[in-house]
């Protein structure tokens, strides 16, 4: 947009009506793609998996697209959160991917539930429990140290031994708060001291210390518990009861606990498997980018074609409608269609088709009546019906690109000069070797 921009600064032409026509032009975009776009049912799995499917087929998880769209769509769909008529969709917060090296990429799947790298403190404990009754906490179950810096003086042997007394005490009192609610699990983001494993163990409760703020909160959203900083103030609604089994296995060589078959989860972890590291974390990257498409898909649901399609045709109505303006401002308007067909080019080029003769012709098919949805195809380099290829972007991304790039164009236009600064030879060496000589400049 700025190199069809300069030509009009050349010949004179003030910034500020290249900018309005700019402007007059975006609106104009907005409303086409507008009308160019298809809504989608984001109830029917199989048009969701096929718009997913266009966002990875050219990624390295394409051989697996099958998997990789599933799980994609599972974790999306289980994070999605409707409250108050608003929709949200946490993709970072509540969907965790979590990467175990070993096995096979088709061995990965979405837990509908949590995994955690832990393992129960006590080896007595229990591995493997259904329909678990789970306390959250983010308080220690150990003795509570002062806040500020304390010094006791002992005299006496006996207040030595009633201090320990009442370090256990309050310990097991910690403890009882908590077996009263008769729970099967604890599991806490802080520490837990041997004596309180002692009471717990034998209370038949299974404990996890030292699990990560963002895994607890994904246990709570998962099994319906509420995280809780005060055991004394544990109530039997802030259990978690959602949950379906409990589970510590081990792979490889470290324990992870499984939280899953939960009721309702609002969270879920997504499991990968693979040879290496190096392809779990392009597998990964691969799968975030296929989560962002359903993510922007279910929270807008229309599409526009690819393929060059949509610009195509949003360049044929900016040029038509360029006819009937008058005035200079028809100029820079008519130069942001011709920008546009910049991606049409380019996805010619890169399959390295003849340039001019196939924009010439896709131009002359977007001339007919209902032919928007035709575009390059980046295999073969021939013009075909985006429609039946099957490849779709989401209106939400296509229209904030669009309003980016005007915005873009629009704040350097308004730039009139530049003044550039020279660094002094003593400001540099002042950095280096301390502050220069007097007469130094």
């Amino acid at each position: 947009m700025l190199s069809v921009a300069e030509h009009f600064l050349e010949q004179q032409m003030h910034p500020t009506v290249v900018i309005s026509a700019y402007r007059k032009a975006l609106d104009d975009m907005i409303s086409t793609l507008k009308k160019i776009s298809t809504p989608v049912d984001t109830s029917n799995r199989d048009a969701m998996l096929s718009v997913i499917n266009s966002s990875i087929t050219t990624k390295a998880i394409s051989r697996w697209s099958a998997l990789a769209c599933s799980i994609a769509l599972d974790a999306v769909k289980t994070v999605q959160f409707e409250e108050n008529g608003r929709k949200e969709i946490d993709i970072k917060k509540y969907a965790r991917v979590e990467k175990i090296p070993g096995g096979i990429i088709e061995e990965s799947c979405v837990l509908r539930g949590v995994m955690i790298n832990k393992d129960v403190t006590h080896p007595r404990m229990r591995r493997h429990i259904k329909n678990p009754r789970i306390v959250l906490l983010d308080s220690s179950l150990e003795y509570k140290k002062g806040e500020s810096q304390t010094d006791i003086e002992i005299t006496r042997e006996e207040d030595f031994t009633r201090i320990l007394q009442m370090e256990e005490e309050y310990i097991q009192q910690l403890c009882e708060d908590i077996i009263r609610l008769k729970p099967d699990v604890v599991i806490t983001e802080k520490g837990i001291s041997d004596l309180a494993q002692h009471y717990l163990m034998r209370a038949n409760i299974t404990a996890i210390r030292r699990v990560r703020k963002t895994d607890n909160n994904r246990i709570a959203r998962a099994c319906g518990a509420r995280i809780v900083s005060r055991p004394e103030e544990l109530r039997e609604d802030d259990v978690g009861t959602g949950a379906g089994l409990l589970e510590i296995k081990k792979i490889g060589d470290e324990y992870f606990t499984f939280i899953t078959d939960c009721r309702d989860p609002k969270a879920c972890t997504i499991l990968l498997r693979g040879a290496s590291k190096e392809i779990l974390s392009e597998v990964e990257r691969n799968l975030q980018d296929a989560m962002q498409v359903c993510r922007n898909v279910l929270l807008d649901p229309q599409l526009v074609p690819g393929g060059g399609a949509c610009e195509m045709a949003v360049a044929h109505a900016l040029t038509e409608k360029s006819k009937a303006m008058t005035g200079v401002e028809q100029w820079p308007y008519r130069a942001v269609a011709q920008a546009l067909e910049v991606i049409p080019r380019t996805l010619i080029q890169n399959c390295g088709a003849s340039t001019i003769r196939l924009l010439t012709s896709l131009r002359a098919q977007h001339t007919q009546e209902g032919c928007e949805t035709w575009g390059v195809n980046g295999e073969t380099g021939t013009l075909v019906d985006m429609k039946e290829l099957g490849i779709w972007e989401p209106l939400a991304v296509k229209l904030q690109t669009y309003k980016t790039a005007v915005e873009t164009a629009v704040l350097l236009l308004r730039i009139d000069d530049i003044v550039s600064g020279h660094k002094k030879k003593g400001d540099d060496q002042g950095r280096q070797g301390g502050a220069p000589d007097a007469g130094q400049e």
